[in-house]
């Protein structure tokens, strides 16, 4: 058995990011082999649900990719107030005489990103614009793990655990078919406590926002982490609302040149040449956004993570440095400009050990401390009469359909091919039923007994 094709058959993708396919990315020799159990975003208790329930498969996991990828270092990336679920991972670790590694951050944002983990555990900084592999490391989410586990035992990838969480009667942790709705998976958390909402799918900070209306025709994907509901008015949702427009014109004109959006990035600190404040002056001096200088300064921009420190809590304006990067960044692409990759000796700068944010603050500044502590353990399983599973969940090429209209599938058919050697993942029917459309999203129901 040959694991990478074992995960391929599976239709792993990373669960903690965009969906990059796990055989590609295991098929690589490494030193650093971590584990990412940090949850990144406020919030999200996901990662921490299945690092305390699914322990054993984690081990288990990290032990089978280890062999894969050759680490003689093996790490779990975790939060070092995750109390419970370090002592989980410790008896687990123990029991199985492995030589895995706990590796404790602090609480603080963005402690969850790959390229700041690599750095406060191997000392070296990934590159600008490079990837872990650059310095001999892969990080792969503690929810892939648990799905390469699953698939040694011939579980395809067809569930997601998820948390829900906000404006519920009752947070929880929502374990799905791939392609329930999202208001089924909102169902499981008892009522909404508002009559009109705003439904964020992933982290706040990076997640994508949905109002009511938009969200009653979307479905959880092998990426979604969690659905926060949240209220329309509150600083996460309003800062959403701010027109591109504005956005710009703001830049140009109230920018006071404080350098703080520098001082705090974290692509910054871990000693990238990312400095927003230096793209926000040569806005202000442009005519136009087309008159911008493609100078280095400003390609700068193709680095950013868009992780949204600089506009939540460094900029004493209120600014949007995040907003105006990735405006830059479009532009520059659709001009065909790229950033070239440096060499790899890059190290974090000093200041990185005390511009910490914690994530509480993070969250306070959003408008969602009311939901910071909540205590989510409690696990729904959601069991919906129909499923709406697309084509493309991940980096690279949609999957081509395999079954028709009318066909009857069992759940962990595969009904989304991809050739080999192709960038993308295999899609399985995640529901017993019947196939009602076939298009883009591959729609099943079940056959009423």
């Amino acid at each position: 058995m040959v694991l990478l094709d074992v995960i391929r058959d599976a239709g792993i993708v990373g669960c903690g990011g965009a969906g990059f396919p796990t055989h590609i990315k295991l098929s690589c020799s490494v030193k650093y082999l971590i584990v990412n159990a940090v949850e990144c975003e406020p919030l999200l208790r996901t990662d921490r649900f299945i690092i305390k329930n699914k322990t054993d498969d984690i081990v288990s996991g990290v032990l089978e990719i280890a062999k894969q990828v050759g680490a003689l270092k093996k790490y779990v990336a975790i939060k070092r107030d995750y109390i419970e679920e370090i002592s989980s991972l410790e008896k687990a670790i123990e029991s199985s005489g492995s030589d895995i590694e706990i590796f404790k951050l602090d609480s603080i944002y963005p402690a969850g990103d790959e390229q700041f983990i690599v750095s406060a555990v191997t000392g070296k900084s990934v590159p600008p614009s490079g990837i872990p592999l650059d310095v001999d490391t892969v990080v792969t989410n503690a929810a892939t793990v648990f799905c390469v586990a699953e698939s040694l035992k011939g579980k395809p990838f067809t569930h997601k655990y998820l948390t829900v969480t906000g404006e519920v009667e009752n947070p929880v942790i929502v374990y799905a078919p791939i392609g329930t709705s999202f208001a089924e998976c909102i169902k499981a958390a008892g009522k909404t406590n508002i009559d009109d909402y705003v439904i964020i799918e992933g982290g706040p900070l990076m997640g994508r926002q949905y109002d009511k209306t938009q969200a009653e025709n979307l479905f959880i994907t092998k990426t979604t982490s969690g659905l926060i509901v949240v209220p329309k008015n509150i600083p996460v949702v309003n800062r959403n609302q701010i027109s591109l427009k504005t956005v710009l014109r703001r830049a140009k004109t109230a920018c006071i040149q404080c350098t703080q959006c520098t001082d705090l990035c974290p692509r910054y600190l871990l000693g990238h040449p990312l400095k927003p404040h230096l793209i926000m002056r040569k806005l202000g001096y442009a005519p136009d956004m087309e008159d911008l200088p493609l100078d280095e300064d400003i390609k700068q921009a193709l680095i950013c993570c868009e992780c949204g420190v600089c506009e939540v809590f460094a900029c004493p304006m209120e600014l949007q440095p995040r907003q105006v990067n990735i405006y830059v960044k479009k532009m520059l692409q659709s001009k065909g400009v790229r950033y070239d990759k440096p060499g790899n000796d890059y190290f974090s700068r000093e200041e990185l050990a005390w511009r910490k944010i914690p994530s509480k603050r993070i969250a306070s500044r959003l408008g969602l401390s009311k939901y910071y502590n909540y205590n989510i353990s409690e696990l729904k399983i959601v069991e919906p009469e129909e499923v709406s599973i697309p084509l493309k969940q991940h980096i690279g090429i949609p999957a081509t359909s395999v079954v028709e209209r009318g066909e009857r599938v069992n759940c962990g058919k595969i009904i989304g091919f991809i050739e080999q050697g192709k960038v993308g993942a295999f899609v399985h029917a995640t529901i017993n039923g019947i196939v009602t459309a076939v298009s883009d999203v591959i729609t099943i129901s079940r056959e009423v007994k």
